[in-house]
């Protein structure tokens, strides 16, 4: 049995740059996109992986997680809220995006 890897696109109430869909890759492979205001929902092996979501030259951090068999690993991701963050995501395009855990 597997469990499920749950990616959220929540879209602040200040302004998000990123209004097109995030990729959604897992272990460095793309399994799919979230639109915004949606979920995106897979099934994972149990054991350790990684997560990053992407978006044309911009992407979040690679979050690390555990699944356990039948368990739901939630996470929403967001663009940049704060302009400074905005601005340095122009440098360092892994900046751009966020990944939070639920």
């Amino acid at each position: 049995m597997s469990a499920t890897l749950k990616v959220t696109h929540a879209v602040p109430i200040v302004m998000d740059f990123h209004r097109g869909p995030f990729e959604v890759v897992v272990d460095g492979k793309r399994v799919g996109s979230v639109e915004r205001r949606e979920t995106f929902e897979a099934p994972v092996e149990p054991g350790r992986h990684t997560l990053q979501v992407r978006t044309g030259r911009f992407s979040s951090q690679t979050e690390a997680f555990d699944a356990a068999e039948a368990e739901t690993i939630g996470f929403q991701c967001h663009g940049g809220r704060i302009w400074p963050i905005l601005l340095a995501s122009l440098v360092v395009p892994s900046l751009a995006l966020k990944l939070n855990h639920e």
